[in-house]
């Protein structure tokens, strides 16, 4: 099955569901805008195998263009809205894109592609148009991982991979009921909102209210409004939510009385003062509108306490682990389940999980296998020779555990991606390529490193003698600028000692930051 044909099928089966909820858009009335967009694509010169740019914040036209670019037989480039210029010109080169669909304040003069207003009216109804005939093992997205500058790895997904994502969200088929809303704030482009924030309301013929914001007054507003019943976010926004609402009791001065409530609400409930316990977590839950019953965390780790507070207020609380090769999540907990601190739950569908070479605490590389998991990087033979086996397995590049639930969590990563709070991904080869020909530089590790208690992007350059903190803070402050600004190195030390080195000369990233920590270098921030 294809994409375009999902949709169909959710046409015939949920006609009058309304899936885009602010727009009250039903899925019978989907094909209408998808059609004139089609046309307008048409009229603007793409056909059948092109790639096609969108590059977009959360409104309704991105999924018109979406659907819209697979029914006039294209593939879709999707583009994070937080890069750069040299980004975007970098990645619709190496895709040979020649179009990018995007709102207007993102054009600039582009090289190699033209810009069309993804919010233009579409001048042609294009009522008479069919869809091209797609086969499932058609590109349907391609997307960029482990950086977007020198030679990044591109990730090309077919229609199979996505439909079969959908098909293994059944997993929570418990908790997701067609016609009911899921609140979509989680950006489509990213792997996690396309994959949560669009493939699962597309599978269980749900409706997403679309937002194009994370500020979290509009985002409450919305909640009072249409009452969601399913949320996903990124762990960190969670523990803003959390911490909004026990500063708000606390300023009351009565969290003394709410946290007494919630940990001990089933003793409560044993001596008949169950109506005061659900008064008081009713309304802490109308928070989120009064109607949430499950929450999704993705992107990175929850912290337990943040998954134990809304557990006690009655929520179901979810967490998956997945990436951009293999459409999102493979594994997912169930909700309302005891669980070991930052398990990551159990593969979903036809997902085959291996921990491989554990050590003596059971600590492994994860490889993965199913239909969800993408076929190779596009023109990379010998990134795919490292990162396949013989059998088709996947190297997840992640190292984890299991226990005793037959759940999964992290013990580390293999690869240096530093993973920030936001739950955005930065990659360190990435950075210390664009920093290597600061002048005076002989090496630089990038790393993962918290300041102030934040995590951030740490740099510590090994330098020719005489070079100075200031000159390289200059260098780092100019090629800061031709990344993304969450990418941004903005805390690092320098040191005239070589950095330590494999055999092989690859950085010892983990004892460069042991030497940081130990004081053994000079730091700076800029």
């Amino acid at each position: 099955m294809t994409m375009i044909e999902l949709l169909e099928k959710n046409i015939t089966r949920n006609p009058d569901t309304v899936f885009l909820v602010r727009e009250n858009i039903t899925f019978a009335e989907l094909p209408k805008y998808i059609k004139a967009r089609a046309a307008s694509l048409i009229a603007a010169g793409v056909k059948h195998g092109d790639v096609v740019g969108l590059l977009s914040h959360n409104i309704p036209e991105f999924v018109y263009t979406l659907f819209a670019i697979w029914y006039v037989g294209g593939t879709v480039l999707l583009l994070d809205t937080n890069l750069t210029p040299v980004e975007y010109d970098n990645m619709t080169e190496r895709t040979n894109c020649k179009l990018v669909v995007a709102e207007k304040s993102f054009f600039y003069k582009a090289k190699g592609f033209k810009f069309v207003d993804i919010e233009s009216k579409d001048k042609d109804d294009g009522a008479s148009l069919k869809p091209y005939k797609l086969k499932d093992s058609d590109i349907a997205t391609m997307s960029f991982t482990s950086g977007s500058t020198g030679v990044p790895k591109i990730v090309p997904l077919t229609h199979f991979n996505l439909v079969s994502c959908s098909d293994n969200l059944e997993y929570l088929n418990q908790w997701l009921k067609p016609g009911e809303i899921f609140y979509g704030f989680l950006p489509l482009y990213h792997v996690f909102g396309f994959a949560v924030g669009f493939l699962a309301p597309l599978h269980f013929g749900m409706g997403i209210l679309l937002q194009s914001t994370i500020n979290p007054k509009v985002i409450m507003a919305d909640f009072a409004q249409f009452k969601p019943q399913v949320i996903p976010a990124v762990p960190k926004l969670w523990e803003i939510f959390r911490k909004k609402i026990i500063d708000g009791i606390r300023d009351k001065k009565k969290w003394w009385l709410v946290s007494f409530i919630m940990n001990h609400q089933a003793g409560l409930r044993m001596i008949g003062l169950g109506k005061l316990v659900d008064k008081v977590l009713g309304q802490i839950r109308s928070v989120f509108g009064g109607r949430a019953r499950l929450l999704v965390a993705g992107g990175a780790a929850t912290k337990p306490e943040v998954e134990k507070f809304y557990t006690q207020l009655g929520m179901a609380f979810v967490q998956g682990y997945g990436m951009t090769e293999v459409v999102g999540p493979v594994c997912c907990s169930k909700p309302l389940k005891k669980r070991v601190p930052y398990a990551f739950g159990a593969p979903m569908g036809d997902t085959q999980c291996e921990i491989r070479n554990p050590d003596e605490n059971g600590v492994g590389m994860l490889w993965v296998k199913g239909n969800q998991v993408f076929s190779g990087y596009l023109n990379n033979d010998e990134a795919n020779k490292e990162c396949f086996d013989k059998n088709g397995f996947f190297c997840t590049g992640d190292l984890v555990s299991k226990d005793k639930n037959g759940e999964y969590h992290f013990a580390g990563r293999k690869k240096q991606v530093i993973v920030l709070d936001s739950g955005k991904n930065v990659y360190p080869d990435e950075l210390e390529a664009l920093f290597l020909d600061i002048p005076g530089v002989r090496n630089v590790a990038v790393f993962e490193h918290e300041v102030k208690g934040k995590t951030v992007a740490y740099a510590v350059f090994s330098v020719e003698d005489g070079v100075t903190l200031e000159q390289i803070g200059e260098g780092v402050a100019q090629r800061n600028k031709k990344v993304a600004s969450y990418k941004w190195v903005t805390h690092f030390a320098i040191t005239t000692d070589d950095l330590p080195v494999t055999s092989t000369q690859k950085i010892k990233h983990h004892v460069v930051r042991q030497y940081l920590i130990d004081g053994k270098y000079t730091e700076k921030g800029i």
